[in-house]
């Protein structure tokens, strides 16, 4: 997303992009239930992600560009097309589009990024721009190792130990490491800031999801106590980190209004 769309547009806060990401998801659902389930629908998507890549981590990102690919199918490609809401995208559009998020776009014009100052990437100062790299957000790399950590553990299962509380633990704690890239591809302009706290918010729901499966799961003879504290204790800080990011995000967007 290009702070260039939304120039010539008014600026919108974090409550009426949450609205519009919530429909995108909506539209995308249909496709999501398609691409992600399996012909028996007995496979856990984390499961078949797992299968098809070559470590942990492999599969985390599968994982987040899946899920950044799914929403972007259902972004318009002309800005003016933004304040339709009549105008739907087919569901096949997806499959003949090239223009993912710019954080999974590696064919993105060459002028929209200065080479010259590519160190900025690997300079922490520069993390909060579009220069920088969410290899250097913390709270990003805390939760990519957080949901490596998770897949090591649960793909060691058994099948027939597997139930729905895991799962729904296993895919929030995938989904909150996607949701804070979707947010960081946004980038940190002020017009489209609003989108970079909407998406990071739905980060925050998913942590907090996760959070509410792992208790439920806490009993379970799978998951031994000490793993289960040790899960716990990290997600409960990711998840409190999480918020005090979106919170600066929005002090952020205040002081633009200024």
């Amino acid at each position: 997303m290009s702070s260039d769309d939304f120039d010539d547009g008014p600026v919108w806060n974090e409550f009426q992009w949450e609205s519009h990401l919530n429909e995108i998801e909506q539209r995308s659902e249909q496709l999501r239930k398609f691409i992600t389930s399996d012909l028996k629908g007995n496979t856990p998507r984390w499961m078949t992600l797992l299968q098809e890549s070559l470590d942990e981590l492999d599969a985390v990102e599968a994982f987040i560009e899946e899920e950044l690919l799914l929403d972007d199918a259902y972004f318009p490609e002309d800005e003016d097309d933004w304040e339709d809401d009549e105008d739907e995208l087919e569901d096949d559009d997806f499959f003949f589009r090239d223009n993912s998020f710019p954080f999974y776009d590696d064919d993105s014009d060459e002028d929209d990024f200065d080479y010259g100052e590519e160190w900025k990437e690997l300079s922490e100062d520069f993390t909060f721009s579009d220069y920088g790299s969410i290899e250097n957000l913390d709270i990003y790399r805390e939760s990519r190792e957080y949901a490596v950590d998770v897949l090591k553990w649960a793909e060691k299962m058994p099948s027939h130990l597997q139930n729905k509380s895991l799962n729904e633990f296993v895919i929030n704690t995938l989904k909150i490491t996607a949701k804070l890239a979707g947010g960081y591809s946004f980038g940190f302009d002020h017009d489209v800031l609003g989108g970079n706290i909407a998406y990071t918010k739905k980060a925050l729901i998913s942590a907090n999801e996760a959070l509410l499966f792992l208790q439920k799961i806490k009993d379970e003879p799978f998951i031994p106590s000490s793993v289960y504290s040790k899960f716990h204790r990290r997600l409960f800080e990711i998840r409190n980190d999480i918020g005090i990011y979106v919170q600066e995000l929005r002090d952020r967007f205040l002081t633009g209004l200024e």
